[in-house]
């Protein structure tokens, strides 16, 4: 049975215990960006057909965005129109709701809500009632929200092993490094997936690859950057990583360096890349909404970026080696790769 069928018959028993008109649940909007936070009906039970099924309410808006906002229950025995909202009824149906009771969810994930067409038909009992349907509706979200995250270790899992397989299926860097982006994307449903590395005179960075053509062109040079600009530039400078997303939304400093025509990308991850001791490229992941980031995602893309790092490295020594060859000639060695 799915979650939403689930859901709908818990809104249906609670719609017949409390003697309700309607019951709705609302829950958080995944993905939202941030500041823009909103609520979307998920399921809900009728004795009317005027429940605008798509209903998605601001945070803070109306009786739902209140009780979302404070996480405190409200009991209206006496609902008035001039005075409360609660939008999620069709044409003017709301005007005929007397009575209106909400409890928010553990964990800030929603919100419960019934109402009913009869004054003072509900009390302090039914809400200590709806309380407890609100702590049943928590741990059924919470049972989904923990499938979800062992489907998606499964996923990462899988992934990883194919990150594993690709030196194994393209010796070419350039074929290596397009299909490592884009399985990197696709695999953390990232919007965007770049890698810069260090320029020979340490002072900028360039890109390298990236999973969609927003900066790479045909037929033109690789575009450079100061170390001194953007989020990937404060990677290089400190070898620290960059893991900003959730509500508050990824910081307000571009990806790369100014002028570029990049969209906003409220969540980001971004992880240096160290080969002998210096770091000499960094993985960037941008998404154009603000999403959370769990510890499976943060450890797959740590664990995929030390593999790219040991890619480099092994390139890197090649470099090295086949530098020093003419040496033993007496010939020049020329600039230092990476």
């Amino acid at each position: 049975m799915g979650h939403f069928s689930c859901f709908d018959r818990i809104m249906g028993i609670l719609c017949s215990v409390l003697d309700a008109y309607s019951a709705v649940l609302f829950l958080r909007e995944e993905g939202g960006k941030a500041g823009e936070e909103a609520l979307c009906l998920a399921s809900s039970f009728s004795l009317g057909n005027k429940l605008h099924r798509r209903a998605r309410i601001q945070e803070g808006k109306g009786l739902v965005g209140w009780i979302s906002r404070t996480r405190d229950p409200i009991l209206v025995p006496n609902f008035d129109q001039r005075q409360n909202y609660l939008g999620y009824y069709e044409d003017n149906e709301e005007q005929t709701i007397k009575a209106f009771m909400g409890c928010a969810l553990a964990g800030g994930g929603g919100v419960v809500c019934v109402d009913s067409k009869r004054q003072y038909s509900f009390s302090e009992k039914d809400q200590k009632i709806l309380h407890l349907f609100s702590g049943l509706l928590s741990q059924v979200q919470a049972g989904i929200r923990g499938r979800r995250e062992r489907e998606a270790a499964v996923a990462y899992y899988e992934a990883l092993r194919a990150v594993y397989t690709l030196r194994r299926q393209y010796s070419r860097w350039a074929d290596f490094l397009r299909h490592f982006l884009d399985l990197m994307a696709v695999t953390t449903g990232f919007t965007y997936c770049v890698l810069c590395t260090r320029d020979p005179d340490g002072r900028s960075y360039s890109v390298e690859g990236e999973s969609l053509p927003l900066l790479l062109k045909k037929d033109s040079p690789a575009p450079s950057f100061p170390m001194t600009h953007g989020v990937v530039g404060w990677v290089f400078r400190k070898a620290y990583p960059v893991v900003s997303g959730g509500p508050e939304g990824a910081p307000e400093t571009p990806l790369l360096g100014m002028g570029q025509e990049l969209p906003h990308f409220f969540t980001v991850m971004a992880y240096p890349l160290r080969i002998q001791r210096k770091t000499r490229g960094v993985l960037c992941l941008g998404h154009d909404a603000s999403v959370d980031i769990d510890a499976a995602a943060k450890d797959f893309v740590l664990m995929a970026s030390e593999h790219l790092a040991l890619f480099l490295e092994n390139l890197y020594v090649k470099c090295r080696l086949r530098d020093l060859y003419p040496l033993g000639r007496g010939e020049a060695a020329p600039a230092e790769p990476l």
